[in-house]
């Protein structure tokens, strides 16, 4: 199992992950020592999203990528809607290394695009479809999920921040912590 490191795989590239603090919905530190992994096809995909992205001045910013299994039985607790936490009877593409929660960011400022929501929101309106949203929002998203289609990934339709990429590889569930992720590769 060979997951690469997106902070060093891909120049430019912003991590900021919410389940490291108590600042996500959960209200509790979900990551210790975290870094956003991804296995190195996705995240050779993504440092082509990112070359897109940064001709128009912008870039990517991670929140979260490999999620160990544990975590994603703990956000099923949490949240048990498979629109918004994957049932962890299956495992989930974060668990993978095969997913990235992420945005749009403007290189210069590091401000983040206006997508309506923020991360993790479990309303209609973070769904693609909504459409009850200004011009300029709804240009953002589609800016993200075009780019990210573009280079082999799939969006999921009631989270504009969620992308996973889809391998012919099965590969299996992932229940290591970050520091054992580390040793690892």
């Amino acid at each position: 199992m060979k997951l690469v490191d997106l902070q060093q795989w891909i120049p430019g590239i912003v991590i900021d992950m919410p389940y490291a603090t108590a600042n996500n919905f959960t209200h509790t530190i979900l990551y210790y020592h975290p870094a956003a992994w991804m296995h190195e096809a996705p995240a050779n995909a993504l440092r082509l999203v990112q070359d897109d992205l940064r001709k128009k001045g912008l870039g990517l910013k991670i929140y979260d990528a490999f999620r160990p299994f544990s975590v994603t039985c703990i956000l099923w607790r949490k949240v048990s809607d498979r629109h918004y936490a994957a049932n962890p009877r299956k495992g989930s593409y974060h668990n993978r290394g095969l997913a990235a929660d992420l945005t749009i960011i403007y290189l210069q400022t590091g401000k983040e695009l206006d997508m309506g929501t923020g991360y993790d929101n479990f309303t209609d309106s973070a769904h693609h479809d909504f459409t009850q949203l200004p011009p300029q929002v709804l240009a953002n998203r589609r800016l993200l999920k075009q780019t990210m289609c573009r280079h082999g990934f799939s969006a999921v339709p009631t989270e504009w921040w969620h992308y996973h990429w889809h391998s012919k590889i099965d590969y299996p569930v992932i229940d290591l912590d970050f520091d054992e992720i580390r040793k690892a590769n």
